[in-house]
């Protein structure tokens, strides 16, 4: 019974910790699609918000602790534009179960969570 306590919540802290971590490869690897695909900057914009609230809600990700940052390579211009490699890296933190919020110990508890994908924009991508 004595290891059976922390075997339990390890298991439960892992599993949270995966499945933060699938959502969070989820969204940039759809967002990244979605922007190098897209017909123009506002269709672009459109989709990247849509997906990105789907993945929040899929995945069960904390909507004030997810973080999008999108880098274009050549760097220079707009990001993205046609025939850039497009990162998308999406930034989360797993709260771990049955740590109070006292004296901050739920910030110091929490794991942080990134994930990034990486997709070439089409050649024929209009950034207006």
């Amino acid at each position: 019974m004595l290891l059976l306590v922390p075997l339990v919540y390890l298991i439960v802290s892992l599993g949270l910790i995966q499945g933060q971590s699938l959502g969070a490869e989820a969204g940039a690897r759809h967002i990244a699609r979605a922007l190098s695909t897209a017909e123009n900057a506002d269709a672009a914009r459109q989709s990247a918000d849509r997906i990105l609230r789907s993945v929040v809600e899929e995945y069960a990700l904390d909507p004030d602790s997810v973080g999008v940052a999108l880098e274009c390579h050549p760097n220079g211009g707009a990001c993205p534009e046609a025939g850039a490699t497009l990162v998308v890296t999406i930034r989360t933190s797993v709260a771990l179960p049955l740590v109070p919020p006292v004296l901050g110990l739920d910030r110091l508890a929490s794991i942080p969570v990134e994930a990034s994908a990486v997709q070439k924009v089409s050649r024929f991508w209009e950034g207006k």
